[in-house]
């Protein structure tokens, strides 16, 4: 008989790595200060607005496809339902931003990890792989462009 995961011990690893990757650093595998949200505070609207690497998308674009990745995994777990998505559009779209736009960016991407936390909250069982893969690459995709904006910064600010 195969052995099992313990619900309430893979929600609380979940909401751990979450929690670090987004918020608060618990030494899992960032650096202290480096979470997501401890990031984006330090970039003004003008920063955000620098493409990486400058040839590439905004860093305010990359923030946005964060939430826009979230938004469209936490849809497709609920609903089960995988549907194609136009994942170029918000790269083409995103491009120097003033303050107000960047303080509804970072908010956006707050209002989506909180549905993914509340979905972590809502489910009682993990019962398929798409399932617990899908809450996972949210953390791996995350901590991806978490990487892009972390390497960007150190060229704007040495």
């Amino acid at each position: 008989m195969p052995s099992q995961i313990n619900n309430k011990y893979f929600t609380q690893a979940l909401y751990g790595l979450l929690d670090e990757t987004f918020d608060n650093v618990h030494g899992y595998f960032l650096d202290k200060g480096t979470s997501m949200f401890e990031t984006l505070a330090t970039l003004s609207a003008a920063e955000a607005s620098v493409p990486v690497g400058g040839k590439c998308a905004t860093l305010a674009a990359q923030v946005k496809h964060v939430a826009f990745y979230l938004d469209v995994l936490e849809k497709s777990v609920r609903t089960q339902q995988f549907e194609r998505q136009d994942w170029e559009k918000i790269w083409q779209e995103t491009g120097a931003v003033t303050p107000e736009e960047w303080g509804e960016i970072k908010g956006s991407l707050r209002e989506s990890y909180n549905r993914i936390k509340a979905l972590i909250n809502d489910t009682n069982e993990w019962t398929s792989a798409a399932q617990i893969g899908g809450v996972m690459a949210t953390i791996v995709h995350t901590a991806y462009h978490l990487g892009e904006i972390r390497q960007a910064l150190c060229t704007l600010k040495p």
